[in-house]
């Protein structure tokens, strides 16, 4: 009697066990298919490890484009035009030692506004901080002094970089008495200046084939940027 009835309860069974696999399967599948690309989120949880106090938005999207563009890339800027003036918004990540290097004030240009950027351009002579991701020149002498130049890698958005002579460079106005007596730091010709004390140091973990994600909550450009979001085939052209 009991093994006619562990017969029947499995037939009884057997075709809710079937309906249900293909749901099971479906559910997997769209896990898969909702899983970032390898290395964006290990990069994104040791970024946000190393620099707890930054936006988080910024240092996702910023491992989200060094992943697409050179995942074996060694050192990383991140500045966070969102952010005043008046508070640190750039870092800058050695990510074969794990370290932060840096946290430091910055300035963006005077055409994109006062103490708060709120206007981006990749126009020649607007004096407007751009957007996007960078690759690293060489540094050079120049009439800021210590300088390094940027390459722009986002057509429309920042390619016009080295042509409209985008670099980091060390300013007198970049400095907390600079804050203390303006309530803002001062401005540059769109370039992101930073302290002198730090100009060299900074520089030089930057140089030469290195990136520089600079972020701000721009509808347009975080719709259409090559560098966030992209396939697996995106990265491999890239290559």
């Amino acid at each position: 009697m009991a093994l006619r009835l562990n017969v029947a309860t499995l037939l009884f069974s057997l075709p809710f066990t079937l309906f249900t696999l293909p749901l099971h399967a479906a559910s997997f599948f769209a896990q898969v298919e909702s899983t970032p690309p390898r290395g964006v989120l290990p990069l994104h949880h040791q970024l946000l490890q190393l620099a707890p106090q930054a936006t988080p938005e910024a240092l996702r999207l910023a491992a989200q484009a060094l992943n697409c563009a050179d995942p074996t890339a060694e050192r990383l800027a991140v500045i966070d035009y969102s952010l005043p003036s008046t508070e640190p918004r750039l870092w800058v990540f050695d990510l074969r030692q794990h370290e932060l290097l840096f946290e430091e004030l910055v300035s963006h240009g005077q055409g994109s506004g006062d103490a708060q950027a709120e206007t981006f351009s990749n126009t020649p002579d607007s004096h407007q901080s751009s957007i996007g991701l960078f690759r690293t020149m060489n540094s050079y002498y120049g009439r800021n002094g210590y300088s390094l130049r940027l390459e722009g890698l986002e057509p429309n958005v920042n390619d016009l970089a080295f042509e409209r002579a985008i670099v980091i460079h060390g300013a007198d106005y970049v400095s907390d008495a600079f804050i203390t007596q303006t309530g803002r730091l001062g401005r540059s010709h769109g370039c992101p200046a930073v302290r002198e004390d730090v100009t060299y140091p900074l520089i030089d973990s930057l140089k030469e084939d290195q990136y520089v994600f600079a972020y701000y909550p721009d509808a347009e450009w975080l719709a259409t940027s090559a560098f966030l979001g992209c396939t697996a085939a995106a990265q491999l052209a890239r290559r």
